[in-house]
């Protein structure tokens, strides 16, 4: 047995540094919410070397939990006998307030550059703009009735159960996006985070896979097939309109894919209820 060596008097062991895990779920948790989370320990040194691209394999996950207090809503109102559209609204308003309304802000960016924009630089200039246009309010209101109609054609478990899966699956394809995309401006946080690692990618697509085979059973497979196509056509768009990807681009890609789940389950399962 190895013999340990003795320690001053009065010396302790330093802390080890949490897992590289714990502090990427940390990040995406603290970087999709609003939740107030205490500290676990300061990200710097080798832990803050790209912590943020790591921290998108854990974005399935974080979803989930944001769908889950939506349902939650959800339930609640159904118990309080108000109509399923009020109550579809009220769930993603308690999303919104969760998220700060983080996607729908880039969606809303995104309509107005690509819609009002003239040439690459003047969409990414209308992008960074934080006045909302005629584009941006639109998106917003498409955004929300699609998504709210749609959860409202579910019966409760089902819109439970569809919430926290396009929760999970409207993030699982952001990885990819950013893998496949190159950043399309040199400044920014998409810029800084490089290139992710394929790791990160596979993790949030199986995250966000077994959270909606967990949740939905057979229906997962054409879910997931809508999720990862609606996020394929916003990264063509953008590729075409700016040359790559933004924080706006993912937000947007978030917004179109979460609505395309939502219609695939309404049509797969709220059709059969």
């Amino acid at each position: 047995m190895p013999i340990m060596p003795d320690m001053p008097d009065g010396a302790t062991t330093a802390p080890l540094p949490p897992p590289h895990w714990t502090q990427d779920a940390a990040l995406a948790l603290v970087f999709l919410t609003r939740l107030p989370l205490p500290a676990l320990g300061p990200l710097d040194g080798p832990l803050a070397d790209g912590a943020p691209a790591r921290a998108m394999g854990w974005f399935p996950l974080v979803g989930a939990l944001i769908g889950l207090a939506g349902g939650a809503v959800f339930a609640l109102a159904a118990l309080a006998h108000l109509p399923p559209l009020a109550g579809a609204l009220l769930a993603l308003a308690a999303t919104v307030r969760l998220t700060g309304g983080l996607h729908e802000d880039g969606a809303a960016d995104v309509a107005d550059g690509f819609g009002g924009g003239r040439d690459r630089l003047r969409k990414l200039e209308i992008m960074r703009d934080s006045r909302v246009g005629s584009y941006g309010v639109l998106a917003l209101v498409f955004s929300v009735g699609i998504r709210a109609a749609a959860l409202a054609a579910l019966p409760v478990p089902a819109a439970v159960a569809a919430l926290a899966a396009a929760g999970a699956l409207s993030r699982c394809g952001l990885a990819a996006l950013a893998r496949v995309l190159s950043p399309a401006r040199r400044d920014g946080l998409a810029a800084a985070q490089g290139k992710l690692a394929m790791a990160t990618v596979l993790l949030a697509l199986v995250s966000g896979i077994a959270v909606a085979a967990i949740a939905l059973g057979g229906p997962a497979l054409p879910a997931l097939a809508a999720a990862l196509l609606a996020v394929a056509a916003v990264a063509a768009l953008a590729r075409r309109q700016i040359g790559g990807h933004t924080g706006d681009v993912f937000g947007a890609a978030q917004q179109v894919a979460e609505a395309a789940v939502l219609l695939t389950l309404s049509a797969l399962i709220g059709a059969a209820a």
